[in-house]
């Protein structure tokens, strides 16, 4: 396929940058990639929500995406996934490509609300809930308020643990859009990848790309602004006692990101967790061992 057959057979939300993927799983989800106006009490005008959908059988897989991410996060994944289960990924309302102009309040009250109206609108039955990083912190919320929405819950390097970062309390002017243009910086986020892979040689060009597509989308920094203010998921670690749903918790053992002290706290928290280690992974397990990744939600699954 001609670079120009890839760019006018891509769907037009896509920002113009997304012609230039290289990796065969980025080029395929990108072909894949819809967007649906998602009807929420958020707002009186309907979100356009991005999503992937793939694959059949039931109950579906619902896949969260970290924080500063979106739905190219499981590009791996996704494949190995889809083989066995119909697989939806969806932007959460702030991040990726969903669109960030039609409300300016980004909180994770509001990121569970349009979550809960994309899942209404578009699936309407039970979900294995799977989070990675923010993801993961977001679906316990999620499952919290929601547990009849949610028959089984993955978290993959998650976060609820751990206190969220202590930039909100300098996210006014001018130091609020300095933080944006630094996390902006192609060197910064280079460097974040980098710490989040144990085999660094995943960092490509491709890799970068993917997670950059979302900043060229109007209000990136002013939705992460309102959302880091929002002080993030530092509440959830009191409640999560309170999940009962039978859980898998897949985790890197080289995380340099959020360590690995979480994966068994979360074991020792949740009353039916399993813990399955990946070695020589870091932070991404989906996208550093997308198939070992896959395998061990399949065989969770079984059980």
């Amino acid at each position: 396929m001609t670079a120009h057959s890839f760019q006018t057979s891509l769907p037009d939300f896509l920002p113009t940058a997304a012609a230039q993927l290289t990796e065969s799983t980025s080029i395929a989800l990108a072909q894949q990639i819809q967007q649906i106006d998602v009807e929420t009490e958020l707002s009186y005008l309907p979100i356009p929500t991005t999503y992937v959908c793939q694959g059949q059988g039931q109950p579906p897989l619902l896949l969260l995406h970290g924080f500063d991410s979106s739905v190219f996060e499981f590009r791996r994944l996704i494949p190995h996934l889809s083989a066995f289960r119909e697989t939806w990924t969806v932007d959460l309302l702030g991040f990726g490509l969903t669109d960030r102009t039609v409300t300016t309040t980004v909180s994770p009250e509001a990121i569970k609300q349009h979550l809960y109206d994309f899942w209404q609108q578009l699936i309407n039955q039970p979900v294995i809930l799977v989070g990675a990083s923010m993801g993961g912190a977001a679906a316990i919320d999620f499952t919290l308020t929601y547990p009849d929405a949610v028959s089984q819950l993955v978290l993959l390097d998650s976060a609820g643990l751990a206190a969220g970062p202590a930039m909100g309390k300098f996210m006014f002017p001018p130091l609020d859009r300095w933080a944006t243009a630094f996390l902006k910086n192609p060197g910064v986020r280079r460097r974040i990848s980098q710490q989040a892979y144990a085999d660094k040689s995943f960092v490509t060009a491709d890799a970068e790309l993917c997670a950059a597509l979302h900043l060229a989308c109007p209000n990136w920094s002013e939705a992460l602004i309102s959302f880091t203010k929002s002080g993030g998921y530092n509440f959830l670690s009191d409640r999560i006692f309170d999940i009962t749903t039978s859980t898998l918790i897949i985790w890197g053992r080289q995380d340099n990101i959020l360590g690995t002290k979480d994966a068994t706290r979360f074991t020792e928290i949740l009353p039916s967790a399993t813990l399955n280690w990946l070695d020589q992974c870091g932070h991404v397990p989906h996208l550093e061992q997308p198939k070992a990744t896959a395998q061990a939600i399949q065989e969770f699954l079984a059980e």
